[in-house]
């Protein structure tokens, strides 16, 4: 069965209280860090350890935080993105719930780390439970001296405080969220300049995902090392899985990295539901390319193994679905939801999401014309890259894998 190695709390799913976390050793890598540790030696430890970040994008957490600027006069801060809008994840949902006081000494640890003095936590509108337990965390951690000033007598002041979103897909996308934390519109800012020179309200600004900072206490606390030992050489550590679909055990997986996606399947998950064949994997949310069964035997649950197999890690979201499903309406259903969460202000966005949401209602009620896959397949061309934020691209990886490994399935649909 799955082992929770670097988030323990999520092994019960019901100590998210500040004595069951100090219990459970919380709070000691901040302790140890406040003692023995210069802010740069954290820094240093962290990129050490090869953490990635755990949101989608798996850029290495430590070389992000070395971007800031090394001398600058205007404030610092530290973003927690805990947007989770991704279909088919809800791992950070978890630890919000579960493990509050984990991402608080998380986010204590990166702000000594970077120099940030203020923190916000900004989470999705719809975690109304998830933000209610963040903030008796924070009313905990102030009480007990473990937030804002001074904390545990050691001269470090930081606060933090909860921002709650209106439900956006688009603010899940880092520069989308600094705007929408403003009181601006969430539209995805141009970049450069990077949030880490120009963040929040024009200043330095580091931002990451709410795995990503749960992480940083165990790797401070058990070092570098022991964090590289756990996965890959290339993909150290372990990662949090949303597995849904068709499986006997949905639910969160705490998998070190490296591990055969069939031994998820199998050991953790007890397998597919109902003893149906595999068909389509999803490895890393709904925007990441699908794989076949057959890919899929082969695949491991790490950054390489997805590439080589022509997907993405992402979020970590694993989506099984087996024999009984319809490719072309898993399709149009993902276009719909892409359709619909695109904020307009790219035109390929804006026109082509909408259009191959279309054709594809089309072809699904028996409409179809002969042309249609091969013009969802340039219209995809022409919205890949050419946006300024990854939607775009991500509203193209079902459909391109989507019709290039399941082609019969939509010829079946497209009549001449």
């Amino acid at each position: 069965m799955a082992e929770f190695i670097c988030f323990p709390a999520l092994q019960s799913k019901t100590r998210a209280g500040l004595d069951a976390y100090l219990e459970d050793g919380g709070y000691q890598s901040l302790k140890t860090a406040l003692d023995r540790l210069q802010p740069a030696e954290v820094a240093a430890e962290v990129k050490a350890s090869g953490l990635r970040g755990r949101g989608g994008a798996g850029f290495p957490t430590g070389m992000k935080w070395g971007f800031l600027p090394k001398q600058t006069e205007k404030p610092v801060y530290l973003v927690c993105n805990a947007d989770e809008g991704e279909p088919g994840t809800f791992k950070d949902r978890d630890l919000l719930r579960y493990a509050p006081h984990q991402l608080i000494e998380g986010m204590l640890l990166t702000c000594f780390a970077i120099g940030a003095r203020i923190g916000y936590i900004y989470i999705r509108g719809e975690f109304l439970e998830e933000a209610a337990a963040v903030n008796r965390a924070l009313d905990e951690a102030r009480g007990a001296g473990l937030l804002g000033r001074d904390i545990l007598g050691r001269g470090l002041d930081v606060d933090l405080h909860v921002h709650m979103g209106a439900g956006a897909y688009i603010c899940g996308e880092e520069t989308a969220l600094l705007n929408s934390l403003e009181g601006r519109r969430g539209l995805p800012r141009t970049k450069p300049p990077f949030p880490a020179v120009v963040g929040l309200y024009g200043c330095p600004t580091i931002i990451n995902n709410v795995e990503t900072l749960a992480a940083v206490p165990p790797i401070v606390g058990h070092g570098a090392d022991w964090y590289r030992a756990l996965g890959t050489e290339k993909s150290p550590g372990t990662k949090l899985f949303s597995v849904s679909g068709h499986v006997e055990r949905p639910g969160v997986y705490e998998v070190r990295l490296g591990t055969p996606f069939l031994q998820l399947l199998e050991e953790d998950c007890g397998g597919m539901k109902g003893g149906r064949r595999l068909k389509v994997l999803i490895p890393g949310g709904s925007s990441v390319p699908m794989l076949t069964a057959a890919e899929a035997a082969t695949l491991k649950l790490d950054y390489e193994s997805c590439l080589e197999h022509g997907t993405m890690l992402g979020s970590g979201a694993v989506i099984v679905l087996d024999e009984t499903v319809s490719v072309p309406e898993v399709v149009r259903n993902l276009a719909h939801f892409y359709a619909h969460e695109s904020c307009g202000q790219c035109t390929p966005c804006r026109e082509g999401t909408h259009w191959m949401h279309t054709i594809l209602e089309r072809v699904l009620a028996g409409r179809g014309k002969s042309g249609d896959l091969d013009l969802l397949l340039d219209i995809c061309q022409h919205v890949s890259f050419r946006t300024i934020c990854a939607l775009g691209d991500a509203a193209t990886g079902p459909v391109k894998s989507g019709i290039s490994k399941f082609r019969n399935e939509f010829e079946a649909l497209v009549h001449a």
